[in-house]
C-alpha cells in the first residue's frame, strides 16, 4: 500500500514551484500523440561533418579523461580569438574564460556565485525558465521587467526598468538574442542597460547563446562591448545553437579574471569540467567553420518566413523575430485567450506541439495570449505542421 501521500515534499522549500519543465511536458506529449513537435528548440539535423569527426577523432585517441577544470586550452583559446576577431574584446584565456556544461550551466552557477540570499536580479520576461530556477536556488529574488510588442518587436519600458532596481539589486540578466521573443536588443536598448549597471554598481550577466543566429540584417551587440562594460559583464555563450549541437552541452563564460574565479569556484563543486572530447570539438569549429555557421543562419531565415506565412495562414497573428530559433504567434485571433490550454489540447486538435509563452512569465497573464513555434525544423516537416495548423481556422 502507498504511503506517497502521508511523506512530506523532501524538496527545499524555494524550489517546490519548480515541476517537470515545460520542455519536457510538451516533448513527453509529442512522443506520447505522435505529434510534430515544434516545441522543443532542437535542430533535427547535425552540426558541420568535420567537427562531428574532430569529437569521433578526440575519443579515439584518448581525450577520455578529465581536462582541466577551466577547460581544455584550446577551445579556451579558440573562443579568446573569436571574441577578439568578432567583437574586439579581448580576453585572456588563461584567467578570464571558463568552459561550462552548456549556458545552463554558466547561468546557474554565475547566479550562484554572486548573489547572496535575499539579493535580487532584474530578467526581462517571458525569461528562460532556468532563470528563475537559478535565482531560487541561490536564495535570491527574480525581479521581472516585462518585454511588450511595440511596433511588431518586443522591447521593454526603460521607465519600468530603472522603477525596478532596489537597493538589494545584484545583476541584471541579459538575454539578447532573446529566448523566446525573438527580439534582438538595439544599442539604444543595451546603451540603457548599461547606464544602469553602472549608475548602480549591477553585475550583467548575458546570455548570448544565439549570437550568431539573427536575420535581416539585425546585429548582436553584446553588452560587453559598450563603454564601462566589459568589466562587470558575464557573457556566456555556447556551442549548441551555433553549431547545432544542442546535445553536445559545451558552453563558456568571458569575463574578468575575478569574475571567472568567483564562477569557477561554484562550477568546480557542480560538475568540476565538462567532456574533453566535445571542447577540442567545438575549437575546431570555432576556428574552421564558422561559414558553415553562416550558410546556416541564411537557412534559418528562410525556415522563419517559411513556419511565419504558414501561421498567418492557419489564422495566428504573427510577430517577426529577428533572431533564435522561435517565432511568437498570438492566438487571440483563432479565438483562444489560454496558451497553455491551447497547447495541451493542440496535439489532439491539429497534431502539433508548441510551447505556452505565459509559463516564461512571473506575470503570466501578460503572456497568456502568446504561443511560441520552433523553425529549427526540415522544411519538410514545417509544411507538415503548417498544413496541420490550418485546421484551428475552419
Amino acid at each position: 500500500m502507498s504511503t506517497d501521500s502521508a511523506t512530506p515534499n523532501p524538496l527545499v522549500a524555494r524550489m517546490r514551484g519548480f515541476g517537470t519543465t515545460i520542455f519536457a511536458e510538451m516533448s513527453a506529449l509529442a512522443v506520447q500523440t505522435g505529434a510534430i513537435n515544434l516545441g522543443q528548440g532542437f535542430p533535427d539535423t547535425d552540426g558541420p561533418a568535420s567537427m562531428l569527426a574532430r569529437a569521433a577523432e578526440a575519443i579515439a585517441s584518448g581525450a577520455n579523461q578529465y581536462p582541466p577544470g577551466p577547460g581544455v586550452p584550446e577551445l579556451r583559446q579558440a573562443v579568446s580569438d573569436h571574441r577578439r576577431d568578432h567583437y574586439g574584446l579581448a580576453y585572456d584565456p588563461d584567467g578570464e574564460i571558463l568552459v561550462t556544461v552548456g549556458a545552463t550551466e554558466a547561468i546557474a552557477a554565475s547566479v550562484l556565485a554572486l548573489c547572496e540570499p535575499g539579493d535580487e536580479v532584474i530578467a526581462f520576461e517571458p525569461y528562460y525558465d532556468s532563470y528563475a530556477a537559478s535565482i531560487a536556488l541561490a536564495g535570491a529574488r527574480l525581479v521581472a521587467v516585462t518585454l511588450r510588442p511595440v511596433e511588431g518587436r518586443f522591447t521593454f519600458d526603460p521607465a519600468e526598468l530603472r522603477a525596478a532596481i532596489t537597493p538589494r539589486t545584484r545583476a541584471i540578466l541579459v538575454n539578447s538574442p532573446h529566448n523566446p521573443t525573438g527580439t534582438v536588443f538595439t544599442r539604444d536598448e543595451l546603451t540603457e542597460i548599461a547606464a544602469l549597471c553602472q549608475e548602480h554598481g549591477l553585475t550583467a550577466i548575458t546570455d548570448e547563446v544565439y549570437e550568431h543566429l539573427t536575420f535581416d540584417g539585425a546585429e548582436h551587440i553584446p553588452l560587453a562591448t559598450l563603454p564601462g562594460m566589459r568589466e562587470r559583464t558575464v557573457m556566456i555563450s555556447s556551442a549548441g545553437k551555433t553549431f547545432s549541437v544542442t546535445g553536445w552541452k559545451t558552453g563558456w563564460i568571458c569575463a574578468p579574471a575575478p569574475l571567472v574565479r568567483a564562477v569557477q569556484t561554484v562550477k568546480q563543486f557542480l560538475t568540476f569540467t565538462s567532456s574533453a572530447p566535445w571542447q577540442l570539438a567545438v575549437a575546431h569549429g570555432l576556428r574552421h567553420e564558422l561559414d558553415w555557421v553562416a550558410g546556416l543562419r541564411a537557412e534559418l531565415e528562410g525556415k522563419r518566413d517559411r513556419l511565419m506565412e504558414g501561421l498567418r495562414a492557419a489564422g495566428f497573428e504573427v510577430l517577426k523575430p529577428l533572431g533564435t530559433y522561435f517565432v511568437q504567434t498570438d492566438i487571440r485571433p483563432l479565438g483562444h485567450t489560454d496558451g497553455l490550454e491551447l497547447t495541451r489540447n493542440l496535439p489532439a486538435l491539429a497534431g502539433v506541439v508548441a510551447i505556452p509563452t505565459q509559463v516564461f512569465y512571473d506575470h503570466p497573464e501578460r503572456g497568456g495570449h502568446f504561443v511560441r513555434f520552433a523553425f529549427c525544423k526540415k522544411d519538410e516537416v514545417i509544411d507538415e505542421a503548417v498544413a496541420r495548423l490550418k485546421v484551428l481556422g475552419r
